[in-house]
Parts: structure tokens; sequence; C-alpha cells
């Protein structure tokens, strides 16, 4: 039979465990890595056993989304991620409140434009229906390479965050969309043209290099980083990750495995 003295250590060690103060300090020889599937968990994959050869475990937890992945970092629940633009970051910390900082730029996913009913962009039709990214950055992304194309004019043209307010001129009068990016690729058969991200462009089968209508070249500014919280940099665990994901080694691997549908960018 439990005694009173017993019950009342009990109910205070759980009390103490559900304030945090029963946790475990974070293993000095694991780091944790929230990355979508295509490209970054695949990268970071060919750098696991590497690591794992420098005494460091790479925790790897794969998201399809681009929310949770820095509201887990910023929460402390994950210690670094590896999925997204640095525009992208800058308008998540200033919408959420968060203060995630980049770390490393590794590669650039050229954003493209896809379809499954025309071969080039200037097919579209009076009024085709045109899905995009819903958020600003990539939203932005989209519209800017809309003007690349040909498609659209936009009244500052060089603006990274424009919105469909700011197109100044639409000749095909084309209807737009705006959609979660995971859920782009699962479009194509709805609209005429969806511009879509590499990593959910890969993750649905699709080459960019040869079914994408347009797409960035490798001057694009859009790089992906390893990002995480301030003063992640020097840490000795991320500090070896940054080291493995910029190696000759990886530059090679990106080459062979993506063949131009993902450029290294160191």
């Amino acid at each position: 039979m439990l005694t009173r003295r017993t019950l009342i250590a009990l109910a205070s060690a759980a009390l103490l465990a559900a304030c945090g103060g029963g946790k475990d300090k974070a293993d000095p020889n694991t780091l944790s890595v929230a990355a979508t599937a295509v490209p970054h968990a695949e990268i970071l994959e060919f750098v696991k056993p590497e690591l794992a050869e420098q005494g460091l475990k790479l925790d790897i937890r794969v998201f399809n989304d681009y929310v949770q992945p820095n509201m887990q970092v910023g929460q402390g629940q994950i210690d670094v991620n590896f999925f997204q633009t640095k525009p992208y970051l800058d308008e998540f910390n200033a919408s959420q409140g968060t203060r995630l900082v980049t770390i490393a730029g590794v590669h650039v996913e050229p954003l493209g434009g896809y379809s499954r009913k025309w071969k080039r962009g200037q097919q579209l039709p009076q009024g085709a229906t045109v899905a995009l990214p819903n958020e600003p950055s990539n939203g932005g992304r989209a519209l800017l390479l809309l003007q690349k194309a040909g498609l659209i004019q936009l009244a500052h043209p060089a603006n990274p965050l424009s919105t469909l307010k700011d197109i100044k001129a639409n000749p095909k009068q084309l209807q737009f969309r705006e959609l979660e990016a995971a859920t782009l690729p699962r479009v194509l058969d709805e609209v005429d043209l969806a511009l879509i991200n590499t990593n959910y462009a890969l993750d649905a089968k699709l080459n960019p290099v040869r079914d994408a209508l347009f797409i960035e070249d490798g001057n694009s500014p859009y790089v992906n980083f390893l990002v995480g919280r301030p003063g992640s940099d020097k840490d000795p665990r991320v500090q070896k990750l940054v080291a493995a994901l910029r190696s000759p080694a990886v530059k090679t691997f990106i080459a062979q495995k993506y063949q131009g549908a993902v450029l290294p960018a160191f």
C-alpha cells in the first residue's frame, strides 16, 4: 500500500515532469532535423552515414508542410530544419513572431510552371486558370516567374513579395487560384497551369527539367537554407552537419541524382 508520503512524492515528481523540470538534456551525439521529403530528406540521408562515422546521429523528421518545421524548431522540439528560402523565413518570422535564422545555404530548387494541357506558356488561352502558392514569399516568387515568362506584368517588376493586386497587365485575363504549396501537384488536372516548388514537383514524380513549361534558372536568389534558433551555428553538431551538406560529395550527389532539377548553391 502506498503511504501518504509516497503519494505526495509521486505527485511532486509528476508535476515537476509536467513543468519540464524532469526533462533530460539534449543528447550531445544526436541532432534532430526537420525536412520535407524531396530533396531535403534525401540529401540528409546521403550525409547521414558520414556523420555517423564522426559520432553524430542524424534524427531526420519528414514533414509535408512549411509551417510545422519552423514552429517546432522555434519551440525547441527539433534542433534545426532544412526546407526553406530566406524570403520565406523572413515572412514567417514577421508573421509568427519567431526569431529563426539562416545557418548555411545548400541548394536552389527552381520554381517551375507545369501543365497537363499545354506545352508552352504562350499557348495558355484567354481566361486560363493558374494555380500558385498561397503564402507571400512563394506567391510573389510565382508572379515574378509568370512575368519573366511574358504572361503578366507587375507594377513593381523586382518586388519578391508582389501579390495579385500588384499585377499591372494581364493580357490573357488569367484567373488565379491561391492554394497551399503542397497541394499544387494534385490540381494539375483541374487547372491550365500550376506554379510548383521543385521539392513538391519531385515528390509528385514530375521532372522539372523535362516537364516544366518554364522554370527559374541557376541565378535564382531562392537558396534553400539550414535554419535554426539564434546561436545554433555555434553548436558543434550543427557545424558538422553544415560541413557535410556543403561538401564536394554532396555537390556531386545533387548533380547526379537531380540532373539539373536541383542546383548546388556553394
